[in-house]
């Protein structure tokens, strides 16, 4: 029986076969741990972040659901500063569903393309 985390790593493997990110329009990867989720734009070619946000900067307690949908938000509006406007999306081996899928959501409402 294959455990979760190793499932996610093939996963992840097999979706970054074909996801890359450049400095014109860089991969927008998710990380979410059990309490907080992170997020970067990386351009590949450099190895480089570019932009992070996560969600310990947001101080109101809520949902997990309702602050990955601000750190979504806060991500659009960081990568909008810098003058990004469209990314490639890299859920990182997890399921697009619940957290990731609420993040992704937000980014979207607030301007970002993907």
């Amino acid at each position: 029986m294959i455990d979760k985390t190793v499932r996610r790593f093939k996963i992840k493997k097999r979706i970054r076969k074909y996801i890359f990110g450049t400095k014109n329009c860089p991969r927008l990867t998710v990380y979410r741990s059990n309490k907080q989720i992170y997020s970067q734009l990386i351009d590949d070619l450099t190895g480089s972040t570019l932009v992070s946000a996560s969600s310990l900067s947001i101080v109101e307690r809520n949902s997990k659901k309702k602050t990955a949908f601000k750190t979504g938000i806060l991500m659009a509006q960081k990568a909008k500063q810098v003058g990004i406007t469209s990314v490639i999306f890299d859920r990182n081996g997890y399921l697009y569903h619940g957290r990731v899928k609420e993040f992704a959501s937000a980014a979207r409402i607030e301007g970002l393309k993907f």
